[in-house]
């Protein structure tokens, strides 16, 4: 079990997303950066899809009433087991009655903590996400409070035998890690001018040959108004060739919209099941981690790609995260 001393600022349970309800308005909710859960998940020999904690920002204050092994994957908030410094990306155990919080943010926004055995909550809609504006699904359908118990399944035999390896090595410490960490090509780099690759949107052709200069040339500011289902944007303005009232259809993660005043605004985690307002871009998949990891203030620049280019990208972060995985099988076998 784990206790919640301090909640932070915004921590949830969440998973990969409650996907097959978007017909009937519920949208897909789930983890902001999927790389850092899945990448969390597997360092301590969990399903990609185990529930892992979602914090923002402001870290929280949990204390581990029984040996854990856990990993810390996503932005830099400082990590701390008993005022020790801790590294991210990598797997840690960790002795019962031992305190994790998080201190400033050096980088990123958001961290993933994954606990072997994943976290016991119950399912709504074939999901453990928190969806927070309607209360269902996480930990009682809202973020943690203080007091709160997160209850902490049986781990796997591939952690307990990730456990075993790390026991021994604690010494004096509060907890101990391995001492290998994942290759570097997986671990996302958080800048605050980041160059996000876009494919150019449905309704690309309708803006005027200035927007579309724009989108690509520009760099966009991340407005304070921006949350898990959207980001704002402010920056060069951009308009249609000739307004229109469009039908509204299917929107996805990493969809960019304009609205009639002209800020962008990138759809995400917690987004609407459908819009209609044009979209002049769709993130690709391979960098919406970053985009996860941006938060306000920071300033984002858009390259263009082909689908192929990020069909391709995504490919092989795939057969990179496949590495990774048969990697610590074959390790702790």
């Amino acid at each position: 079990m784990i206790t919640v001393v301090k909640p932070g600022l915004l921590t949830s349970v969440q998973d990969m997303g409650r996907y097959g309800y978007q017909k009937y308005g519920v949208i897909a909710s789930g983890v902001m950066d999927q790389i850092a859960h899945r990448v969390a998940n597997i360092l301590v020999g969990n399903e990609d899809n185990e529930p892992t904690l979602e914090i923002t920002l402001l870290g929280p204050v949990l204390r581990f009433e029984k040996n854990c092994l856990i990993s810390i994957c996503g932005g830099d908030l400082s990590p701390s087991i008993n005022r020790f410094p801790v590294r991210t990306w990598r797997t840690i155990f960790v002795k019962k009655g031992s305190e994790l919080r998080f201190g400033p943010a050096v980088a990123g926004t958001r961290v993933y903590l994954a606990v072997a055995g994943g976290i016991t909550v119950q399912e709504a809609m074939n999901s453990k996400s928190t969806y927070l504006r309607a209360g269902i699904g996480g930990y009682e359908g809202r973020a943690l409070k203080p007091g709160d118990v997160i209850r902490v399944d049986k781990p796997r035999d591939l952690s307990t035998a990730m456990m075993e390896s790390l026991e021994g090595q604690t010494g004096d410490k509060p907890f101990a890690e391995m001492d290998w960490s994942i290759t570097s090509n997986l671990i996302p780099i958080h800048r605050k001018d980041m160059p996000i690759r876009v494919m150019k949107g449905r309704q690309y052709h309708l803006f005027d040959e200035e927007s579309k200069l724009k989108i690509f040339s520009e760099r966009f500011e991340v407005s304070p108004q921006s949350d898990r289902m959207g980001y704002r944007l402010k920056g060069p303005l951009l308009r249609l060739e000739v307004p229109e009232e469009l039908i509204s259809e299917a929107v996805s993660f990493g969809s960019i919209q304009v609205p009639p005043e002209g800020n962008p605004i990138i759809l995400l985690a917690d987004r609407q099941t459908t819009g209609g307002y044009p979209k002049i871009g769709q993130i690709a998949s391979v960098d919406l981690p970053l985009i996860a990891q941006a938060k306000p203030g920071d300033y984002i620049t858009f390259k263009e790609v082909t689908h192929e280019e990020a069909q391709l990208l995504l490919l092989e972060r795939e057969e990179n995260i496949k590495q990774l995985k048969n990697g610590i099988i074959l390790k702790f076998k």
